[in-house]
């Protein structure tokens, strides 16, 4: 089984499986900065054009087969079926082992057993989508955690929070002057974020639904980040570099990170006026590199920083 990191999912771009288009966006010739591609059965495709859909996903793959295969550098790709009943038919093609893996839409733990056996092919990894009543309860939301990390564990890269699902359960639509935690969202993403996270999943951010409003949308993906989110979903290609970007790791961070993982470090010290305890910010640090790795360092500030010191040194 192949291993994706999370942190390479960077902005995720879903596209619906009746557009002409994909076949570029998966060579790199259309969007080439885009890190993971949706393609999209359920939501973004009407009843009425599911036959359709169907059939022109079955043509790209065969155009992805005919070509030899997906480039390197292309964007990872996946597939989100439109219930578990087309899940297990595509789980069946063979073509399917052009693509990454399923986004699974609406899991909850009492669907959990259909998916697991529809979804069998072991070469195909999964991000389940968190976005219905139940993830309200964290205590749900704990055993969810608990049965997918006693199945699927290897095969979760992320799982995926569905805001805009989430809001709707309530009857609500976000203030587009607003981010997501201004709403009801800031007790979801922070709870999904310690309960999920602390069970070893990576989770990735909802979408912002707002074109006009850049700067807002750099805001929330702070926020993001401070919640140790691993990537967004984009609602349109506009919002891929900054997405992208933000997700950039600052020099000081990344400068942090390499000496709280260093061998030689000490037990405590102090690097740009901050605290520095190897015991407890490992993890943090290899988060950080492992982000680093595949979405790059943010430019130098001016500054540079301080060299780094014991804190039993300081005065």
């Amino acid at each position: 089984m192949k291993a994706i990191s999370p942190f390479a999912l960077g902005a995720t771009l879903y596209m619906p499986a009746t557009r002409s288009d994909i076949l570029e966006v998966v060579f790199g010739s259309k969007l080439p900065e885009l890190r993971s591609l949706v393609v999209c059965l359920e939501d973004a495709v009407a009843e009425i054009d599911v036959e359709r859909a169907l059939g022109n996903l079955q043509a790209l793959l065969t155009q992805i087969d005919v070509r030899g295969g997906r480039p390197a550098e292309g964007p990872l790709v996946f597939v989100r079926p439109r219930d578990v009943g087309m899940a297990a038919v595509l789980n069946d093609w063979p073509l399917m082992k052009h693509v990454d893996g399923f986004v699974v839409p609406k899991l909850t733990l009492k669907r959990l057993g259909a998916w697991e056996k529809a979804v069998g092919n072991p070469d195909l990894l999964l991000m389940p989508t968190l976005e219905t009543a139940d993830v309200y309860n964290p205590g749900a939301m704990v055993e969810l955690g608990q049965a997918l990390k006693a199945s699927l564990s290897e095969r979760i890269i992320a799982l995926r929070i569905g805001g805009n699902d989430l809001m709707g359960c309530l009857g609500l639509r976000r203030n587009p002057a607003r981010t997501l935690y201004d709403t009801p969202m800031s007790y979801v993403i922070p709870m999904l974020a310690g309960v999920m996270g602390a069970q070893g999943f990576s989770l990735t951010a909802p979408v912002f639904e707002q074109l006009a409003t850049p700067a807002l949308l750099q805001a929330e993906l702070e926020l993001d980040i401070c919640h140790g989110l691993v990537g967004k979903t984009a609602i349109h290609p506009r919002q891929i570099s900054l997405i992208q970007d933000t997700l950039r790791v600052s020099l000081e961070d990344l400068n942090a990170a390499r000496l709280i993982v260093d061998q030689g470090a000490q037990a405590v010290f102090r690097h740009n006026d901050a605290m520095c305890e190897p015991a407890t910010h490992h993890k943090w640090a290899a988060n950080i590199l492992e982000r680093a790795k595949w979405l790059g360092v943010k430019p130098a500030e001016a500054g540079g920083g301080e060299p780094s010191i014991r804190l039993a040194e300081a005065n």
